[in-house]
């Protein structure tokens, strides 16, 4: 089950269409969804948590905590709507695209992708935009 909560007044809407977009993603990648709770929430919160659990006192994105067992993808992604605004007004980007791509980093992540080296961000960004594309192909968004 995949389920969207919100830290203080951040509200980031999320439906059925991303539910069903994320486990499309999954099974595209030879998975099978589980538990995925997303948790949208401000710069400060996100800081707290890259400090407590990964001992780094930079802003960022997005932080990934995987608990998948096997083929099935279970985890939690903490996602700054501050940090995904400011990156959509940088990039000069629609924020829902933006947004679309975080969301899917994470999933990604779940899925065993990683972005540490320059190889694998190029192959992590390739990911990124092909799924994109699928969300606004299956729901015009």
């Amino acid at each position: 089950m995949i389920t969207f909560s919100y830290l203080s007044p951040v509200v980031f809407p999320c439906d059925v269409h991303h539910k069903t977009w994320l486990k499309a993603v999954i099974r595209s990648e030879g998975l099978q969804p589980g538990d995925i709770q997303y948790v949208f929430c401000n710069d400060q919160d996100l800081l707290q948590r890259n400090i407590q659990f990964l001992n780094h006192d930079t802003l960022t994105d997005i932080i990934t905590f995987d608990n998948r067992v096997g083929e099935c993808v279970s985890g939690e992604i903490f996602i700054s709507v501050d940090r995904v605004q400011e990156n959509a007004e940088s990039l000069h980007v629609p924020i829902e695209d933006e947004r679309l791509r975080v969301m899917v980093h994470g999933v990604l992540h779940l899925c065993g992708y990683k972005d540490k080296l320059p190889e694998e961000a190029v192959v992590m960004r390739q990911k990124e935009n092909q799924y994109i594309d699928l969300f606004h192909q299956s729901f015009g968004a």
